[in-house]
């Protein structure tokens, strides 16, 4: 058992709700529309959740070595860090979920598209690739594109738009504006975790050379980036349903603005990376249950 917990640390549980959000919305808007498959919604969810697990392993891995995870940085500690896994395991655990994560990709897509839709099964293989690249090569590698300010814009397309149109595209065989407002929904609340983050880790993130949008920003104008993300990511939501309207639970998901507002006024008060912190877990389980109930919204009658 003590070998297990330093890989059930660096797995990073907490951040698998988020990384599911958008399965559960594109399954809910193609069950709403006539076309839902158990074992795709199984199966995209294992390997949604497989490729989180990779990221967060090559992150450890990546801060590791870099030495950006030092005593500086607020949160839990990493396993590399710490001392409990060596590198040269974290690598090895890296190249095992990769090959689980390519498993699963194939009996996804096989129960998708069977052994038809040659084109289909191409283009997401070749998007599990670049899947597997953006897991890998945030901080890992000579030229990690999260110390280049860049993992924003690869949060809100993997979190928001791939998982949520993807999906839906998994079961529909087509893309329907339906999923696309919902899509940059979840994708603005997703970037909004990472710059919670970003804004938590902004001096220790300096002192190790990692440039994120939050130290191009600085904190002040980070704040008031965070807050276009979420009030953004709100008012989509609301605009989609006006758009959309079928009937009043389609407003379920307004529930989770009440947690969304309380935090805003918090991180408009914070001032120290632990008040930061203590966010980061409010806006990952509202996206999950925002993505929950703007779903369930629609498929209940």
């Amino acid at each position: 058992m003590d070998k297990i917990k330093p890989w059930l640390s660096a797995m990073r549980l907490r951040t698998l709700p988020l990384s599911v959000s958008g399965i559960i919305l594109g399954s809910c808007f193609a069950f709403y529309n006539g076309h839902f498959n158990i074992w795709i919604l199984i199966l995209a969810l294992l390997t949604t959740v497989s490729l989180q697990v990779l990221s967060n392993l090559a992150n450890d891995y990546g801060d590791g070595v870099k030495g950006t995870d030092n005593d500086e940085r607020v949160g839990p500690q990493r396993a590399i860090q710490s001392g409990e896994i060596t590198p040269n395991q974290m690598l090895e655990g890296i190249k095992m979920n990769t090959l689980i994560v390519i498993g699963l990709t194939l009996a996804l897509l096989w129960a998708a598209f069977g052994s038809g839709n040659i084109l289909y099964v191409l283009l997401f293989i070749g998007l599990g690739g670049f899947s597997v690249y953006a897991a890998l090569n945030y901080t890992m590698g000579d030229t990690p594109y999260g110390y280049r300010a860049l993992g924003d814009v690869f949060v809100f397309l993997f979190f928001g738009l791939v998982s949520t149109i993807g999906t839906y595209f998994l079961y529909m065989h087509t893309i329907d504006h339906v999923v696309i407002l919902p899509a940059i929904a979840v994708g603005l609340l997703s970037v909004g975790v990472l710059n919670l983050n970003n804004m938590r880790d902004i001096k220790s993130d300096t002192n190790a050379g990692k440039i994120t949008l939050a130290i191009k920003l600085g904190l002040g104008r980070a704040k008031k980036y965070h807050f276009a993300l979420i009030i953004g990511a709100m008012i989509l939501a609301l605009v989609f349903s006006i758009l959309y309207y079928v009937e009043p639970y389609n407003f379920l998901y307004l529930l989770t603005y009440i947690p969304l507002i309380i935090h805003l006024k918090k991180v408009k008060a914070a001032v120290h990376p632990d008040d930061f912190d203590s966010q980061l877990k409010v806006v990952a389980l509202s996206t999950f249950l925002f993505s929950i109930l703007l779903g369930v919204g629609y498929i209940l009658y």
